[in-house]
């Protein structure tokens, strides 16, 4: 009997990171420069990030990079994270798949987060910056970046989403705890911010308005670069961790996933679980089954177009191909969900055009609905976001009922869901 939990030994974690970009017979579009509409180049690229995590911005062609031992020493703090066979949620669902998940919520930061968070902070490091700037929506990312700044010692200042940091209190304090300075976004600090409030005076932001004021910020301050929690190339890299260990555990046990499934807002959770198994499907070695879930409030994969565009509110960044709903979208503001970011990671988007992955969008009700079963299933109060990953898993659980199949299903849990209770509130007295 395959165990509840599957751990793997400190001796058995990954030492290098998996790039899929090297594997791509279609690479993603370069990044380009707003004013040239040219590709950029590693000297453009390393004044808005730090110089090593330019160079991997960049990288189509190394499949496998080292971890630094100071990074895999932090990693040791809470890695390797357990993939978990859902024996009750089985039961509970009666059906004759089987279904595993990757918990990444064993952390203070309380999700996959923290797995780039410390890569960006080290390189920051390295090069000798005194901080970092940041945007941060749910909270999740700021909340990793700020734990990984206090163990390095850098400043930490993160812009958050305005209705987020009005939501989740809580969130936004454990940032505070750590050493952050947090500001609601948009924001009067910045001329970017500026301008949004004085045309949208009661907007209540999006992530697209915090990274302009973040890239303003990094880009105008010396000593400070600006870090992304998910969408850029970089961050499916260190990613890649969660997938890598996966595989190890699935390999370990001889089991095979049939559908793997993973939320997606900018990319990070979904890019790095599935990294080490679409290598084997670009290889023409095995073929998986990926289906991205994004809410049906922000469905960039499913409702987008696929054209280049500017990755923050004031088209201050560089110029991504993605899929994206336009730089200028805001969610609704009762949209509690999570996964608001306008775009998706071009690696990404570029798999999905080729028909690599398949995507889907749900409702919020139905991702907190899912959220509840599993909970009361499993014991884990998930995120909102690794609740639309959990809710098209319950689906694909039900048709085998229908079918009497035994699919093997893995999804992400990117993370616990205890710094969202106002979102579940909504839920719980049909607000939402």
């Amino acid at each position: 009997m395959i165990p509840y939990k599957i751990y793997l030994s400190e001796d058995e974690m990954p030492k290098q990171w998996y790039n899929v970009r090297a594997d791509m017979k279609n690479k993603p579009a370069p990044l380009l420069n707003p004013a040239t509409k040219e590709p950029l180049t590693l000297e453009e690229l390393s004044v808005i990030f730090c110089e090593e995590l330019a160079k991997q911005e960049l990288d189509d062609t190394d499949a496998f990079i080292d971890i630094p031992q100071e990074i895999q020493n932090f990693y040791k703090m809470y890695r390797p994270s357990s993939l978990v066979r859902a024996y009750c949620l089985e039961k509970k669902l009666n059906t004759p798949a089987k279904i595993y998940y990757k918990f990444e919520g064993n952390n203070t930061s309380g999700s996959h987060k923290l797995n780039s968070a410390i890569a960006q902070a080290y390189y920051a490091k390295t090069q000798g910056l005194k901080g970092v700037t940041t945007e941060t929506g749910a909270g999740q990312w700021g909340t990793a970046l700020s734990m990984a700044c206090a163990y390095l010692d850098l400043d930490c200042l993160v812009f958050m989403v305005k209705c987020s940091y009005e939501q989740k209190p809580f969130r936004r304090e454990v940032m505070r705890t750590y050493g952050a300075k947090v500001t609601p976004s948009p924001s009067m600090n910045t001329v970017i911010g500026r301008k949004i409030l004085e045309k949208h005076p009661n907007t209540s932001g999006s992530l697209g308005c915090a990274i302009s004021e973040a890239v303003e910020v990094a880009t105008t301050t010396p000593g400070y670069r600006y870090v992304l929690g998910s969408v850029l190339n970089q961050v499916l890299l260190h990613q890649s961790i969660i997938g890598l260990e996966t595989k190890i555990a699935m390999d370990k046990y001889n089991i095979e996933p049939d559908v793997i499934i993973g939320c997606a807002g900018g990319g990070s959770n979904l890019g790095g679980l599935i990294g080490p198994f679409m290598r084997e499907k670009l290889l023409g070695k095995k073929d998986y089954h990926f289906i991205a879930v994004e809410p049906a409030s922000c469905p960039t994969l499913t409702r987008g177009k696929y054209v280049y565009d500017f990755c923050d509110t004031g088209m201050v960044t560089p110029l991504a191909k993605m899929y994206t709903l336009g730089n200028g979208f805001i969610p609704s503001a009762i949209h509690a969900g999570g996964l608001r970011y306008h775009g998706m990671s071009s690696t990404l988007s570029q798999l999905y055009a080729d028909g690599y992955i398949d995507a889907c969008a749900v409702k919020q009700t139905e991702i907190f609905e899912a959220a509840e079963l599993f909970a009361r299933a499993e014991g884990i109060l998930p995120a909102p976001e690794s609740a639309h990953a959990i809710k098209v898993a319950i689906d694909e659980a039900l048709k085998c009922k229908e079918t009497g199949e035994s699919k093997t299903i893995l999804f992400g849990l990117t993370g616990t869901g205890y710094f969202d209770m106002y979102a579940y509130e909504k839920f719980h007295d049909h607000q939402m």
